[in-house]
Order: structure tokens, then C-alpha cells, then sequence
């Protein structure tokens, strides 16, 4: 496993893709390779943007219904009006 041994770590340009391939066919995730070849999962993500590979980057997909949406923006609203309210009552104050 990787540990600090006081040893610089080179891959050859082979291993890197040889990674990144086991990494597109989506039998392993990005931590199992990482602890198959004893490397760090950050290595992994280097090697991803060094290659322009985004497609294997971990994405956050937000799924929202109209239901919540309209409830965020009633929120919003809400909580714009008592900001609003809370600097009139600190002015009246003054």
C-alpha cells in the first residue's frame, strides 16, 4: 500500500490509461482501484483531468420536483420578507 517512505512515485503513461480504462468499463469504483494498484484516489483524479476524461468525475445530479421547486421559491420569498422586516424594525429603532 502507499505509504510516506520517502520514495517519489512515477507511472508510466500505460498505467495511467491502463487505470483510467478500468476505471470507464465501471466493474470497480475509483476506491477499489485505488487499493487494488496502491494508489491514492486523488492520483486518480489528477490523472482524470490531466487526460480530460470529466466523464469518470464524480457528478451530483439534482432531481427536483415542481412540488419542491415551488416550495424553495415560497421559502425564498418568506425568508426574503423577514430580512426585509428585521432591517425596518432595526432602522425604527434608531
Amino acid at each position: 500500500m502507499y505509504k510516506n517512505d520517502g520514495y517519489v512515485r512515477r507511472y508510466s503513461e500505460s498505467f495511467k490509461l491502463k487505470v483510467l480504462a478500468e476505471l470507464t468499463k465501471g466493474n470497480h469504483s475509483k476506491r477499489q482501484i485505488a487499493l487494488t494498484y496502491g494508489i491514492q484516489s486523488s492520483t486518480i483524479n489528477v490523472w482524470i483531468k490531466k487526460y480530460d476524461r470529466k466523464d469518470l468525475m464524480n457528478t451530483r445530479v439534482t432531481v427536483q420536483t415542481d412540488d419542491e421547486l415551488s416550495r424553495i421559491k415560497a421559502l425564498q420569498k418568506e425568508l426574503k420578507q423577514l430580512k426585509d422586516l428585521l432591517i425596518k424594525k432595526d432602522l425604527d429603532k434608531l
